[in-house]
């Protein structure tokens, strides 16, 4: 059973891989049309943490965004990074 967290909350995924791709790929799609009403935006970067559990390429492109945003943090708002990262990172 995959399952994603963000801070204290957990989502959990079906444990099938199949599933999980398909998930990700039509709130991708979906997400496109984020303009129309009850369809959003937020659509395409979960589709995108739904496809990095199951697609090495995503992934790896998740992990180099966060650590690419993470160092632009630390460097912009030093504050802000202490109250994510801490002094320990």
């Amino acid at each position: 059973m995959a399952k994603l967290r963000f801070g204290d909350r957990t989502i959990t995924l079906p444990g099938n891989r199949l599933v999980r791709i398909a998930i990700g790929v039509f709130l991708i799609i979906l997400g496109i049309f984020g303009f129309l009403p009850v369809l959003g935006f937020w659509m395409i970067p979960l589709g995108l943490l739904i496809l990095s559990i199951d697609l090495a390429f995503v992934r790896r492109a998740r992990r180099k965004y966060s650590v690419r945003w993470s160092r632009w943090l630390k460097v912009a708002y030093p504050r802000l990074w202490q109250r994510f990262y801490g002094e320990n990172v």
